[in-house]
């Protein structure tokens, strides 16, 4: 395992860890992607750069490998023609061209392997974002079914703050009360109205016998009723 990967891989369990304790993760989450995609940004850009540069050096390394052909090349006309010093300028040039070639060739080498490097980088830094940026709609979607729980509980709370069972049986035993005290007082007003007309006609009975009385004695004093 190379050493980029093994911090890779601590780096994303540190975040998963910072990301399960966060209080919200979704804001977490937001400021990661947001530092993801400036890393993106950047190197992409240093890609481009190195891309150009390689570009360039290629280029370099081509022209120093044409030149130092054609330098070989009049090096042979001059001998054929009998120019000794000027195959010898020519051949000159021409070992010139050829450590310049090797030269430019050896970073051109190195810059392509550079380039794969920082390639597969930004490559993982894009899978990064993509797994982060799943994670979101995942914490998302689960926050959004903490909520609608929370309002489902208190949707049941306030439908079980009804009436319940017992609160009806407290109200028929409160009006079964409020019966028996009238049928009650109902009875007791009767047997006072009964004993009243009773009393009042054992009065009636005891005056009219008290009349006949009277009238008894005014008649042997001599008292004619007119």
């Amino acid at each position: 395992m190379s050493l980029g990967k093994r911090f890779r891989d601590i780096t994303v369990a540190h975040f998963n860890e910072m990301l399960e304790n966060s209080e919200d993760p979704v804001r977490l989450i937001d400021k990661y992607l947001a530092s993801q995609s400036e890393q993106i940004r950047e190197s992409e850009k240093l890609l481009q750069q190195c891309l150009s540069h390689a570009a360039s050096l290629r280029h370099q390394y081509a022209a120093a490998e044409q030149l130092k052909e054609r330098r070989e090349q009049q090096a042979m006309l001059a001998l054929r023609a009998g120019e000794d010093e000027v195959a010898r300028m020519a051949l000159q040039e021409k070992m010139a061209q050829e450590e310049k070639a090797a030269q430019y060739k050896a970073l051109y080498e190195q810059s392509k392997l550079g380039i794969v490097e920082l390639e597969e980088q930004v490559q993982q830094l894009k899978a990064d974002f993509d797994e982060i940026a799943s994670k979101r709609s995942y914490y998302i979607a689960r926050l959004e079914s903490v909520r609608l729980q929370q309002r489902m509980n208190e949707r049941m709370r306030s439908m079980g703050a009804g009436p319940s069972p017992r609160m009806f049986e407290r109200l028929e035993e409160r009006v079964s009360d409020m019966e028996l005290t009238a049928r009650t007082l109902r009875e007791v007003r009767g047997h006072v109205r009964d004993a009243w007309t009773a009393a009042s006609g054992a009065a009636s009975q005891a005056l009219d016998q008290e009349l006949a009385k009277l009238r008894s004695k005014l008649q042997q004093e001599g008292w004619n009723r007119p």
